[in-house]
């Protein structure tokens, strides 16, 4: 069940943009929380690679989502839109305003606009198309996909294989693209007026960030941590692992490549993604887009949509 009408205050828009700091200032200033809607900073344990807020910034304002999950399980769209409208009705209890703060597109649609009902599920399908992926790799795979559902294959990354197989499952066993299905689904939070907030940086500017940040995470430990969580118990295939702070970092761990490929490619991959993420939330409806360096035009933005 929904909780009571309100505002939600989503603030999205591609990696490196500065969300969480906009978000961190955004919910200070008016008395708000936030809730992650990042889906690998979901997982205790991983922190460096997926650049979740510090200590300090989780002690000045309240956050939802972080460390809820255990390495090893999927955490789902499911989970978060579950999550999600636990932590909203229990901020609205508290009086305060609801921050969903993130870039994970499949969850804030999933939040929005609906769960996917579940349909076309055939254990024969799967299972092909998890030999295709073994045998010939994803990239075959993905590509179908951008062929099928070229919407769908915009929000996920070219080596999520779960969320990959899952569409084109969808895709052969019902005859329509998964995106559709989308389409037809109830928001779990309908009576809310989400109040969608984008933030947008010009490519050379954006580029420069999210290449600043890796270079921060290597040199922050982001390997010691890798190797750190593998001594732990956790399983090379775990699902945050696909994350991309984390997947040319295993392959340094293995003498693959050099220290320098890895960092080097992890900066391409998430110029990829930021790319991928800056065209679906492009497509968006309703969102207002900000430089996120303006700070006094997103606080009355936020000041005129919540009175």
């Amino acid at each position: 069940m929904a909780p009571e009408s309100g505002k939600l205050i989503v603030i999205l828009g591609p990696t490196g943009v500065g969300k969480s700091r906009t978000g961190l200032a955004l919910a200070e200033k008016f008395g708000g929380e936030i809730i992650n809607c990042d889906s690998m900073q979901v997982y205790r344990g991983f922190d460096i690679g997926t650049d979740k807020p510090s200590p300090r910034d989780r002690e000045r304002i309240p956050h939802h989502l972080l460390d809820v999950a255990d390495p090893s399980v999927q955490f789902t769209a499911a989970d978060f839109v579950s999550g999600a409208v636990a932590a909203i009705a229990g901020i609205r209890e508290r009086r305060r305003l609801s921050f969903i703060v993130g870039g994970t597109g499949l969850y804030l649609r999933a939040l929005l606009e609906g769960l996917f009902p579940g349909a076309g599920r055939d254990p024969e399908v799967r299972r092909r198309l998890e030999a295709e992926a073994a045998d010939e790799g994803l990239e075959g795979l993905f590509r179908r996909l951008e062929g099928i559902d070229p919407a769908y294959a915009r929000i996920v990354r070219n080596h999520d294989k779960v969320r990959i197989i899952r569409a084109l499952e969808v895709y052969e066993t019902t005859g329509k693209p998964i995106s559709e299905h989308f389409r037809g689904t109830r928001s779990a939070v309908e009576g809310w007026r989400p109040v969608k907030i984008g933030l947008k940086l010009d490519r050379p500017v954006l580029y420069r960030r999210i290449e600043e940040r890796v270079d921060r995470m290597f040199e922050s430990g982001l390997v010691g941590e890798v190797e750190r969580l593998i001594a732990g118990g956790i399983r090379e295939d775990a699902p945050p692992f696909r994350a991309l702070g984390y997947r040319w970092v295993m392959k340094f761990i293995k003498s693959q490549v050099g220290l320098d490929e890895a960092i080097a490619m992890t900066k391409l991959d998430t110029r990829h993604y930021a790319k991928r993420q800056t065209t679906w939330f492009g497509k968006m409806e309703a969102v207002s887009w900000f430089d996120p360096e303006k700070r006094a035009a997103l606080e009355d933005h936020v000041q005129k949509n919540i009175q």
